[in-house]
């Protein structure tokens, strides 16, 4: 291919990298590579960089272009490097008139042209809205349907890197759902910076619920729906509703936690409290009994006590959670916990391990459950598959990848099901 894509980090990115090879390659743009960076935490920086170094090993006589988060928070620093030959920023790495201009340039080798092309995210309004024709790696298709954040969580440089929220339309999302239908996708995934702040910036101030109950209604023939990581306490009751109700929408739920202790939720600045998190849990669980539910747990915030932890570890069970994922705290500079007092490199690499280790406990216990049932999934490539809650199991070669099968689950491996 004339155009490679390296994505790295999130769903988002995921998505996005998408609609800039579809704009890439009709600009006509040749022989470079686009990474697309991810700036979570600084070792996500790190691997940027080292990704950038090495992918230009391995090919010399390609051009490169960085964008993403990293690319967007720190434009200068990508810029330094030998191995780059342009930085765009996330507000127009989509825009099919970026990629003409860049090729008109980069093809015919055009000079001057400015090595950094990054404006300032947070003067952005209004969404971009770009479709993706088809992902060809994937049976699901993600949607991007909300980008940037408005909160301040003081772990957090992602709105740095992607602006205020801003939504898209509900009609545009529908018809970009029912385009991909008819190329074959079966599965959708609604995905956002912080998906529950969907809609405040639209005519009408629409939610996320009212967003789902549209997709459900106006495209009757996606067969599956389902949400990325959402925001627990600002879940609204029409997405209550349609949980509870909607068999199209899927029973699976990954929350944003972070921790089980208040005081340590309190200086993250994020915006429920411990009991929050177990209330909105069990009555999810009551309204649809058959939810499934993962969560983000951070491991050694800034001033975390024994104590806390041990919060963060019993919230485990009160909130029923089946999928962990679970990410040592590392000071990201810029924000505000990297200026707090730390918590020790041995004591956090203790805490992930239990952690992880309760999560593996959870994971093998929600396998067992399911041992001896009938599951319709929809399979994946690599011989693998997705119940309607999630859950991976391995089919082997038995099934076409983006079809449907309903399967006997006979055991699991503590990691996935199997038939």
């Amino acid at each position: 291919m004339s155009v490679i894509l390296v994505t790295l980090g999130c769903r988002l990115n995921l998505v996005e990298s998408e609609a800039m090879k579809d704009a890439a390659t009709a600009s006509g743009l040749s022989e470079v590579v686009i990474i697309n960076t991810c700036a979570v935490t600084a070792e996500a920086v790190r691997q940027a960089r080292q990704t950038i170094r090495k992918i230009k090993r391995e090919t010399p006589d390609k051009k490169i272009i960085v964008t993403g988060c990293a690319a967007q928070i720190e434009p200068e620093r990508f810029a330094a490097l030998d191995e780059v030959s342009l930085v765009i920023g996330n507000d127009t790495k989509t825009k099919r008139e970026t990629w003409a201009a860049i090729a008109d340039t980069l093809n015919t080798n055009a000079r001057p042209y400015p090595r950094v092309q990054v404006a300032n995210i947070m003067a952005v309004t209004e969404h971009a809205t770009h479709f993706v024709s088809a992902f060809s790696e994937n049976t699901r298709a993600f949607v991007e349907v909300q980008n940037g954040c408005d909160h301040r969580c003081t772990f957090c440089i992602i709105p740095y890197g992607r602006g205020v929220s801003r939504s898209v339309p509900m009609g545009d999302v529908v018809e970009q759902i029912a385009k991909l239908v008819d190329r074959g996708h079966s599965e959708a995934v609604l995905t956002g910076v912080d998906l529950t702040s969907y809609g405040p910036d639209l005519p009408g101030k629409p939610k996320l619920g009212q967003l789902v109950k549209a997709i459900l209604k106006h495209v009757p023939d996606l067969k599956r729906l389902r949400l990325s990581s959402i925001d627990s306490v600002e879940a609204d009751e029409d997405l209550i509703e349609a949980i509870a109700t909607e068999d199209r929408l899927m029973p699976h739920l990954h929350l944003s936690l972070q921790s089980g202790d208040d005081l340590i939720l309190k200086r993250m600045k994020r915006r429920h409290l411990r009991d929050d998190a177990i209330r909105i849990c069990r009555d999810l669980k009551t309204a649809c009994p058959d939810l499934v539910f993962g969560a983000d747990i951070i491991a050694g915030f800034p001033t975390e006590s024994d104590e806390a932890f041990e919060n963060s570890l019993r919230l485990v069970d009160e909130c029923g959670l089946s999928f962990l994922h679970v990410f040592p705290y590392s000071p990201r500079p810029g924000t505000p916990a990297a200026k707090m007092p730390q918590v020790k490199s041995d004591v956090i690499k203790s805490r992930v391990k239990r952690l992880r280790e309760k999560g593996e406990e959870v994971l093998s216990d929600h396998l067992a459950k399911l041992v001896g049932t009938t599951q319709e999934v929809l399979v994946e490539r690599g011989g693998l598959a997705r119940t309607k809650c999630f859950t991976s199991v391995h089919v082997g070669d038995h099934f076409e990848a983006g079809s449907f099968a309903t399967v006997k689950i006979a055991a699991h491996d503590g990691k996935r099901l199997t038939i």
